[in-house]
């Protein structure tokens, strides 16, 4: 296993009700290029009268990028923003230097039986770009570059790689690319890739070097370079990375910073209620162990 570096196990928690696998960060790899946080929602079934229902919350110092396989999301954010995201559309929340938003499930969905599946991904901001105005950009599943490569199908959610750029606007070099394989196909992208590289299997399962890696786990590459695998036959993956920063990123509760004093400065703002509000939202998420 010469160019796997790390092997991470997802690690599932109950969160109301979903089981969340979260992937990063993890002890030994805090970030994978400028990706800091990466979380497998569902899958779940959702029964009538059970919803999603995550309520105003603050971040600052990152862009969220939601990501949907079932299911339906309706965001909400203090720049007045209310959009849904269905499933293969990117919502692109650029935090900043401060924003609020909401997760629920949408009013005409409640009443229905429905599944629910995704991803949700942090990535931190270049230190002079942290404390930018705040924006979202929602950008729809056709507007996404797609090709095949070797028998093997892309489709890029961010960033820039193989030639080809997403139109999600990103602050740093950065990549995340879908790859599905609907037969048996070796996945050569050496000399594409940049930086670091993480793989994470969606399902099905890939071999390097006469190994079998399966669902929920992430692999590091220990040379983004010489990234080569092969995909068994219906399985779908994730590759993520790009350039990594020259300075630690701290990280506290939905808070990312260079800085642990804008971090502790957002702790008191959050705590006095001194963020910008969600229009149409009265509930708010308190701020864990504070003061």
């Amino acid at each position: 296993m010469s160019n796997i570096g790390l092997i991470i196990e997802e690690r599932p928690t109950q969160i109301g009700n979903f089981l969340v696998g979260r992937l990063l960060p993890f002890r030994q790899k805090r970030m994978v290029g400028p990706f800091i946080f990466i979380d497998h929602m569902g899958p779940a079934v959702l029964e009538e009268g059970s919803h999603l229902d995550v309520p105003p919350h603050p971040h600052i110092g990152l862009s969220t990028l939601t990501y949907l396989f079932e299911g339906m999301v309706l965001h909400r954010d203090s720049l007045g923003t209310e959009r849904e995201i269905a499933p293969g559309a990117v919502n692109w929340m650029t935090a900043g230097r401060g924003i609020v938003h909401s997760e629920r499930t949408p009013a005409r969905l409640r009443n229905t039986r429905q599944s629910f599946h995704g991803l949700q991904i942090w990535v931190a901001m270049p230190r002079d770009q942290e404390q930018t105005a705040p924006s979202f950009t929602h950008v729809e599943a056709d507007e996404l570059p797609a090709w095949e490569h070797h028998g093997v199908r892309c489709r890029l959610i961010a960033g820039s790689v193989m030639g080809h750029t997403s139109p999600v606007p990103v602050y740093s070099p950065l990549y995340m690319l879908e790859l599905h394989s609907p037969g048996h196909s070796v996945a050569d992208l050496s000399h594409q890739l940049y930086g670091e590289s993480g793989l994470y299997i969606l399902e099905g399962s890939v071999q390097s070097e006469g190994h079998t890696f399966g669902p929920r786990q992430i692999l590091v590459a220990a040379d983004a370079r010489l990234c080569t695998f092969e995909m068994t036959p219906g399985s779908t993956v994730f590759l993520f990375g790009g350039e990594p920063f020259p300075e630690e990123r701290f990280i506290h509760w939905n808070f990312v910073s260079s800085d642990k004093a804008v971090i502790e400065q957002a702790k008191a703002d959050w705590y006095h209620d001194r963020f910008p509000k969600v229009p149409g939202e009265t509930e708010r998420v308190p701020l864990p162990n504070y003061p």
